[in-house]
């Protein structure tokens, strides 16, 4: 029954300057309008009665999607020598691509970096961080091997007092720190604190090269001698200074 009416509200859409309905055999015709016919029509068609089976707004959303891919494959793919088959190598080609930058460069970092303390609750010997770093090279087990190494320079640096022993410390604030009195490391530090940040932070793996890197600053920092903080004093200071321990 609806879409028997629906047909006749669409013929009074059709009609030309009027329309002539009949509303039984014995009845006269009715002449209506062009105007006036349009906008019963409009009227009943906007009735829900008809609109019942039809698709919903993410149906015709999903459905005008999939048309524009379709159509811009199509278009791409008479664009590409090879047609589709070349198109679709095209495809892999760089999905491969992106896999092997996401492998090899981890995720993209969305936060600062070293948000997370640098040591856990298990106070440790900077001697116990090589030898654990040293047992997960030998397995090549390189991120942890950087961890370790990294925890043993900070801890290196503890016991000699040129750090104090602050719980909660992140590898950015040693380096920081470190570099002051160590002013010829400053930047293989940075380096350093960055490499333990990516791998412990920032979803990246390491390289045997970065933990070599880290093996050479540690044993560079064991041997070089730190620049003392009052350095700056002037000669006269000094000087009265030597006096005073002479008397």
């Amino acid at each position: 029954m609806a879409h028997t009416a629906e047909t006749a509200v669409r013929a009074l859409l059709r009609a030309g300057d009027s329309a002539v309905l009949s509303l039984a055999a014995d009845d006269p015709p009715l002449t209506i309008p062009r105007d006036p016919a349009r906008e019963a029509a409009r009227r009943e068609l906007s009735k829900r009665m008809y609109h019942e089976s039809d698709p919903s707004l993410f149906q015709r959303a999903m459905d005008a999607f999939w048309d524009w891919l379709g159509k811009l494959f199509n278009a791409a793919s008479t664009a590409t020598p090879g047609g589709a088959v070349g198109l679709v190598v095209v495809l892999l080609a760089v999905i491969a691509v992106i896999g092997a930058l996401w492998w090899r460069l981890g995720a993209p970092r969305t936060g600062p970096t070293s948000s997370a303390v640098l040591f856990d609750d298990r106070p440790r010997s900077a001697a116990e961080h090589r030898a654990a770093a040293e047992a997960h090279a030998v397995q090549g087990h390189w991120n942890q091997a950087v961890q370790e190494r990294m925890r043993a320079v900070v801890r290196s640096l503890e016991e000699r007092a040129l750090l104090d022993s602050r719980p909660g410390r992140t590898a950015d604030e040693a380096a920081a720190e470190a570099g002051r009195t160590l002013p010829t490391h400053t930047d293989r530090l940075r380096t350093a604190a960055r490499d333990f940040d990516d791998v412990t932070y920032g979803g990246r793996t390491a390289s045997p090269q970065t933990y070599r890197r880290l093996t050479e600053l540690d044993g560079d920092l064991e041997r070089t001698k730190p620049v003392l903080t009052n350095s700056h004093s002037t000669p006269s200071t000094a000087h009265n200074a030597r006096q005073g321990a002479a008397g």
